[in-house]
């Protein structure tokens, strides 16, 4: 047997007042409210058969997985392939756009946005975060796996099981904070089956700057 579904959970809204690119900096904590949003997504799956709860190594992530793990009397266990992806942005003001085109520094690290050049591949993150999928599916007998990531990592996650083109547009994703994005294996193949955004109530009051 295996798991009958995992649950992709990105992490809640992030204390970041400077309101730069955090990415895999230390240091970045759950806010206030990114620690109630992160029990909204406890509170969503208080029903399900959750066996295991694995989050990125990242403060953030590890916070959002506590009040799950803790509704299960579970152990928050770390998976390093489910982390933020490096970005070259990392500490500074970033927002995707034209405005990139002002600062001559950032040039070189803009030019392929398919890839893309600023960062890691998103080849890369799709096979990494894919196979911690397919590891945690096949690691319990029954029931049901969360995985605590990042939007990013399972934005490719989204695009790849989808069949779209891993380029995007970042301002497009469909990956709010403490939100859950569901998948399962159907025959050969995993499949996305539900997204869910129990944080939903809270986001008008949420700062969701700093993400990759």
């Amino acid at each position: 047997m295996v798991a009958s579904a995992l649950h992709l959970v990105r992490h809640g809204e992030v204390d970041n007042p400077g309101r730069v690119l955090y990415g895999r900096l230390p240091g970045f904590r759950l806010s206030d409210l990114g620690h109630r949003m992160a029990q909204s997504a406890a509170d969503a799956l208080q029903d399900r058969p959750v066996r295991r709860v694995i989050a990125s190594p990242l403060q953030r992530t590890q916070e959002s997985a506590a009040p799950i793990a803790a509704a299960f009397g579970l152990q928050v266990e770390t998976d390093e392939r489910i982390i933020e992806p490096f970005n070259r942005f990392e500490g500074k003001r970033f927002e995707f756009g034209p405005s990139l085109l002002s600062n001559p520094e950032a040039w070189p690290w803009v030019s392929n946005p398919f890839r893309p050049s600023w960062g890691e591949p998103y080849l890369s993150i799709s096979a990494r975060m894919l196979a911690a999928i397919a590891d945690a599916h096949a690691s319990v007998d029954d029931g049901e796996v969360v995985l605590v990531s990042h939007q990013l990592p399972i934005w490719m996650v989204h695009r790849a099981l989808t069949g779209q083109r891993l380029y995007h547009d970042p301002r497009r994703r469909r990956c709010d904070l403490s939100s859950i994005t569901t998948v399962a294996k159907r025959g050969e193949r995993f499949v996305e089956t539900g997204y869910r955004n129990p944080a939903g109530p809270l986001l008008r009051a949420a700062v969701d700057e700093g993400a990759v």
